[in-house]
């Protein structure tokens, strides 16, 4: 809400209630008629109730506009700071309840359900990453220590040459 339009309000309405004790002054005075004097301050009078009524018809809408927004943070913060497993702990309070009063579960909790299994997997799968990782990069520096040791990187593997049908025949002489 804007704090300076009540003051803007507020010193229009504080000017009206300067013009209309002004005429009730003029009334005393008695130079000018009294019916036009009273005509012209309930002319002020008027135009005052109907600033003030669209301000206040406008007022709400602004009021409406700011109880949103702040549902709508409330709503999404509180979201942001909910357990997850809150969730959980709040149906199996309800269906003990709903088993003490003698009514069939709506809902089946496992047995022996444990709120922390699930971060227990997490952290198992968090070691089984850092073991692969561990692994690979073991395995990637043996590979670049080899590579290292050769001064011309990596020699193709020598292998035994098959004797072809041509050799055979000149008995390996050339």
């Amino acid at each position: 809400m804007n704090l300076r339009l009540f003051q803007e309000l507020m010193n229009l309405n504080v000017a009206f209630e300067q013009v209309i004790r002004g005429l009730q002054q003029m009334e005393k005075v008695r130079f000018f008629h009294n019916d036009i004097l009273r005509v012209s301050r309930a002319d002020v009078e008027s135009a005052r109730v109907e600033l003030n009524r669209q301000f206040f018809d406008s007022f709400d809408e602004l009021v409406e506009d700011d109880a949103l927004w702040a549902y709508r943070f409330q709503r999404e913060y509180n979201k942001k700071m909910k357990d997850p497993d809150d969730l959980y702990l709040e149906i199996k309070d309800s269906e003990e309840r709903r088993k003490k009063k003698g009514l069939p579960p709506r809902l089946v909790i496992l047995p022996g359900w444990d709120m922390s299994d699930e971060e227990r997997y997490d952290e198992e799968q968090v070691k089984k990453r850092k073991r692969v990782r561990t692994k690979d990069q073991k395995t990637s520096r043996r590979k670049s220590n080899r590579s290292k040791s050769s001064p011309h990187g990596t020699k193709p593997p020598q292998t035994k040459a098959t004797p072809t049908a041509e050799s055979e025949a000149n008995n390996g002489e050339t």
